[in-house]
């Protein structure tokens, strides 16, 4: 044993001085490290003075790393020394192996290191199931607490520095996330979106040179009042995305040039059929059941039989019978019914008609659209418009036109980049509508400016899409434009944006995911900034 016993100390111990291994026991299930310590004195923690006046020993069973598909449980014994200090109030201590135990620690410290890079990768549930994997089982919980014990990393304040929000809570609570532009490295989380909170975190950080950013009003204030010394750029993507935004709406309000008018029709139409004109067409479940019961009455009072005997077999009113004998076809009966009344749709079915000539064949799309108008119901009335009248009314024979979407799509993609039958189709809007011409011009001279970063030019294009009167949405987006014209000047200008923040706002994401809801501000944080 005295010869294999530097062997085990530098096999089993190489990361902590003064420890020597006495015995090693081998189960099938168990390997047990009987170990000492061999330091001649030790640091109180208290005043920080050293001792080597021993009090007392007592035995410590740390658990390590498995060995062999084996758990190894340590058994440490360590000394108590006593405090020669008298000022200090502790009288005696407890020794610490620096590197292999600390206070209150039930595992050594290369297994609490691999158990917290287990919990940074993959966070409770999957990091507890990792661990069963490979011999050191632990909690889910167990994990998540190693995570936030653990100290916040040292960083440098950024010289360029990336903010942008990302959803703590979709729709209702947001944080800010803080990148290093050049390190790629996040810097911090705030807990919220304020811009006094920005303010206050760019305040103590004097050293911030560039500022990356959206157009958020929030983080233009936040940066103008923390860091009036940065320069503010803002994001391309973003510019580029907002005025997508403002094309598809231009489209979108000139969709009836994506159509040819309709040709007029060569044969006159034939009467419409009295089922599909009624309130209740075909389908409906009260129309049918009076349809049903109009026919076996006739049936019957054409077989011979009396009203009063067709009341008695039905087991209806007379005066129903009577009813329903009088009437010739069973759209009579439909009258003076809930659904001839007045509606509060009834002023926007010729624009419903109209739409629905044009091809746009969503109810939901509709709706939305009559709400803009000012409808104040909901969708389900238009839906029933939709499925009970529209649904049998024909449509113009033809090709499907265009989306205002797709419009759009060809109009922000680069000429050469547009597949054959795209440009082709381009090429007919275009010609067909000169206000879609203009709008292309508009964009792809913006595109030109973007790509080859001639932000001198944005005052020009500023200035000529202001002046397009039949354009509204072009011309607003140009005016939000000028409300922000420094950082937007300098987003088209700078090689610099905020690409790495949005890669770090999906991580983020994907972070939040595996904690299955346990991701509070204080967990979060430390899984984003630590390695």
């Amino acid at each position: 044993m005295n010869e294999v016993q530097p062997q085990l100390d530098e096999l089993l111990f190489s990361s902590a001085e003064c420890v020597s291994v006495e015995s090693v026991e081998v189960s099938d299930t168990v390997v047990r490290v009987e170990a000492r310590t061999t330091a001649k004195r030790a640091a109180c923690p208290g005043c920080g003075c050293w001792s080597g006046r021993i009090h007392g020993s007592y035995l410590r069973f740390p658990r390590d790393l498995p060995a062999a598909g084996k758990l190894v449980v340590v058994s440490l014994r360590v000394r108590r020394f006593a405090c020669m200090e008298s000022s200090c109030p502790r009288k005696t201590f407890a020794e610490q192996v620096p590197g292999l135990t600390r206070r209150f620690g039930q595992r050594t410290e290369r297994l609490r290191s691999t158990l917290v890079s287990v919990g940074l990768a993959l966070a409770g549930r999957a990091g507890a199931r990792m661990t069963n994997v490979f011999g050191a089982p632990v909690s889910r919980n167990t994990l998540l607490r190693l995570i936030a014990s653990l100290p916040d990393p040292l960083t440098s304040a950024p010289r360029v520095l990336g903010v942008d929000e990302y959803a703590q809570r979709k729709g209702r609570i947001y944080g800010t996330v803080l990148v290093d532009v050049e390190t790629r490295r996040p810097v911090d989380l705030l807990p919220d979106r304020e811009a006094d909170t920005l303010a206050a975190w760019l305040a103590a950080r004097p050293e911030v040179e560039i500022v990356c950013r959206d157009r958020a009003p929030f983080f233009a204030e936040g940066a103008t009042r923390g860091a009036p010394q940065a320069l503010q750029v803002a994001d391309r993507w973003h510019i580029w995305h907002n005025l997508g935004q403002a094309a598809e709406k231009c489209v979108y309000q000139h969709r009836g040039c994506l159509r040819p008018s309709p040709a007029p029709p060569d044969e006159p139409q034939k009467e419409a059929d009295p089922a599909m004109s009624s309130p209740w067409p075909t389908g409906h479940r009260f129309a049918e059941r009076t349809r049903a019961k109009h026919a076996t009455i006739h049936a019957l009072l054409a077989a011979g039989h009396s009203k009063r005997s067709v009341a008695r077999q039905l087991g209806m009113g007379l005066n129903t019978i009577l009813r329903f004998s009088r009437a010739t076809t069973p759209e009579e009966l439909f009258t003076d019914q809930w659904q001839s009344r007045a509606t509060k749709l009834d002023a926007y079915k010729p624009y419903l008609d109209q739409r629905w000539q044009e091809g746009c064949t969503n109810a939901w799309k509709l709706w939305e659209e009559i709400k803009e108008q000012g409808y104040p119901d909901g969708y389900g009335n238009v839906r029933n418009y939709v499925s009970r009248t529209l649904r049998g009314k024909p449509q113009p024979v033809g090709p499907r036109p265009p989306s205002a979407r797709a419009v759009a799509r060809w109009i922000l993609t680069h000429p050469d980049a547009l597949a054959e039958g795209d440009r082709l189709q381009l090429k007919a809007v275009l010609a067909n509508c000169p206000e879609m011409a203009a709008l292309a011009e508009h964009v792809r001279f913006f595109a030109h400016m973007l790509t080859h970063l001639q932000g001198d030019q944005l005052p020009t294009w500023i200035e000529a899409a202001t002046a397009t009167t039949e354009l509204p949405s072009l011309r607003r987006f140009a005016q939000h434009l000028e409300r922000d014209l420094d950082a937007v000047t300098a987003g088209l200008t700078q090689p610099w944006n905020s690409g790495v923040v949005e890669g770090h706002v999906n991580r983020i994401k994907m972070l939040k995911r595996q904690m299955f809801g346990r991701a509070g501000f204080a967990l979060l944080r430390k899984r984003v900034l630590l390695p």
